[in-house]
């Protein structure tokens, strides 16, 4: 997610999705009430990247994910990242963490990355989670505002690869990293929170359940999909994240790469919001609605996605582009609904 701007809703969700078949696919559901027309965005291997803190990034490995292209302090376009992958089968994305997260002052002897530096950061210089945990371990978020209109927003991180995943938290009391068993990742609580909670739904199942609450009476299962019938639908993060957790631990689908990709855009979509399921604002009335699902095949680099108000997949291919060039390279995002007419 972008680094910056969600200071303007407290509510903001979002969830992350990780799902294997041949391939690793991975993205998320942005849950907003406006959008900065993002866009699918290229950062080639030589384009120069400014830091705060920390000397500048300027040969590094090549990164595609939906950003915010805005002027950095020197005038050059610079790609807040919402969510992104890299050329070596590397993905982050930033979901809002808001009242949990903290930021510190500069702090000697660390690698001091703001916020809206991290994903770069991890991916540019990181082939791998287990590299991504190496720069970690002298990490500290350093509080810092993208500028005056951007300001740092409260964030949480999941970074995954193909063999395993992790979700980065910087809170009160440091910075934390957490083994994630089960590849996803709402808003709040604090991760080993959003897991516990996970435990009071052990009885969930994708198949009916046998009568243990009665077992002499004959009980009528009158419908399929009983086993589910205590699964959360709220749109609060510890639902979306339990049911999240839930249809991707059960999705089946053949290896194949359309298959794979409809199957995870399934699963995302599973937790999306339609408009007037949550509201933000009084008055005017507004609500939150999904402005974009993302999906990376990590391994062949492509970022494909689905908007509001445009169901059809999408997609991108890094490996199409110039990935050696130091130009960013961005595709609009194709928002307006795609109907395939048959008559």
């Amino acid at each position: 997610m972008l680094n910056l701007i969600f200071n303007k809703r407290e509510n903001t969700m979002c969830t992350s999705v990780i799902y294997q078949t041949k391939n690793t696919y991975f993205g998320r559901n942005l849950d907003l009430d406006y959008s900065y027309h993002e866009t699918i965005t290229i950062t080639p291997h030589n384009f120069h990247f400014h830091f705060a803190a920390l000397p500048d990034l300027t040969s590094h490995h090549a990164i595609i994910g939906v950003a915010y292209v805005v002027p950095d302090a020197n005038g050059q376009d610079y790609p807040l990242y919402y969510d992104a992958v890299n050329d070596m089968g590397l993905g982050i994305a930033g979901l809002r963490f808001a009242n949990n997260a903290a930021y510190f002052d500069k702090i000697a002897d660390k690698d001091n990355v703001a916020p809206h530096e991290f994903i770069p950061y991890i991916l540019g210089n990181c082939a791998s989670v287990a590299e991504a945990r190496e720069k970690l371990t002298n990490m500290s978020f350093y509080r810092h505002d993208f500028n005056a209109d951007l300001p740092t927003s409260d964030l949480h991180w999941i970074i995954t690869d193909a063999r395993e995943s992790i979700v980065v938290e910087s809170t009160a009391d440091g910075l934390h990293v957490y083994d994630n068993p089960v590849g996803v990742l709402a808003n709040n609580p604090v991760f080993p929170d959003q897991l516990l909670n996970l435990s009071n739904y052990l009885s969930v199942s994708p198949a009916n359940h046998q009568n243990s609450f009665a077992p002499a009476v004959p009980l009528a299962q009158y419908s399929r999909g009983l086993g589910t019938k205590f699964l959360p639908g709220g749109m609060d993060s510890e639902s979306r994240f339990v049911k999240a957790v839930f249809t991707k631990q059960h999705a089946t689908s053949p290896d194949d790469e359309l298959s794979s990709i409809s199957q995870y855009f399934h699963i995302l979509h599973s937790v999306d919001q339609s408009r007037g399921s949550d509201q933000t604002n009084l008055d005017p009335v507004e609500f939150e609605i999904t402005v974009y699902s993302s999906g990376y095949n990590l391994e062949q680099g492509i970022a494909y996605y689905t908007c509001y108000d445009n169901h059809q997949i999408s997609a991108v291919d890094m490996h199409k582009t110039d990935l050696d060039s130091a130009e960013l390279v961005s595709f609009p995002m194709v928002n307006t609904e795609q109907i395939n007419y048959q008559n």
